[in-house]
């Protein structure tokens, strides 16, 4: 599959443009389209004004809320332009009153690229979820750390794989990615090799990659252990499945993709 249209949900600085930019070197590697989009709500502090003041005195809130917004869009056409990418970009403001969600939006994608969320009080309610686009869009997503900054793509990709479905769907999707790497590393995380791995690494060489099956024993959790085995081997991508246990449970009891993408170093490739 050819990568052509690339959705980078972008908020400003507030990941310090880290995901914007590694959508670029994206867009730019695959002769591709960006599209950016910032999609915001309410944030705490509009439901605070809201429930002690008049809707007539907020008005110089909404401004500066309002402001804000434009500067964003501002700032992503003024990075796309020194890029060389402003003919093969554009922008869109999606305002969480006319109901249409992120992950919706996403949909018509090749490939979503976001940054971590933020939990900062003042940039929360415009910051994107990574979990949870790749979660209800049905698109591949790529979350870039806040500050992340590298000269080109990967050239060693980390997969991590447990032979379940999620693991199974982030393989199949990262396929075109995968292809042009130099090296790809399968990791299984435990003490067993996942019934059918040297299917997978057979498949990974009939699409021309090189590939390995590491087993490494869990150490404290599974996420520690994928990202340290990644830093390692100098693997400067993850691809993972993601939520193969319920949103519900992650939220309750925290879970490998939230706590991968809180920690990660290096970009990491979601699916669901």
């Amino acid at each position: 599959m050819s990568v052509k249209s690339i959705l980078s949900a972008y908020s400003g600085d507030a990941s310090k443009g880290s995901g914007l930019k590694h959508a670029l070197l994206l867009a730019k590697h695959h002769d591709a389209w960006i599209t950016g989009v910032l999609r915001h709500g309410q944030s705490k502090l509009e439901r605070t004004l809201r429930s002690q003041v008049p809707d007539s005195y907020l008005d110089a809130f909404f401004q500066a809320e309002k402001s804000r917004f434009e500067d964003v869009a501002t700032r992503f056409a003024n990075i796309t332009a020194e890029s060389g990418w402003a003919e093969r970009s554009d922008f869109v403001d999606l305002d969480a009153v006319s109901g249409i969600a992120l992950s919706d939006f996403a949909r018509p994608f090749d490939l979503v690229v976001t940054g971590v969320h933020s939990r900062k009080e003042n940039d929360e309610h415009m910051s994107a979820n990574p979990d949870l686009i790749a979660l209800r869009s049905g698109r591949p997503v790529v979350v870039v750390p806040d500050a992340y900054e590298a000269d080109g793509l990967a050239e060693h990709a980390l997969v991590a794989w447990d032979g379940k479905r999620a693991s199974a769907r982030a393989l199949g999707d990262a396929m075109p990615y995968l292809e042009e790497k130099a090296q790809v590393t399968i990791l299984t995380v435990g003490s067993k090799t996942v019934p059918g791995t040297d299917f997978v690494i057979r498949n990974l060489e009939r699409h021309g990659i090189v590939a390995k099956h590491m087993v490494r024993p869990r150490q404290s959790s599974i996420a520690h252990t994928i990202l340290a085995t990644a830093q390692e081997l100098d693997a400067k991508l993850v691809v993972m499945g993601a939520f193969e246990h319920s949103k519900f449970s992650h939220d309750l009891f925290g879970g490998v993709t939230t706590e991968v993408i809180q920690d990660a170093t290096v970009p990491v490739f979601l699916s669901h």
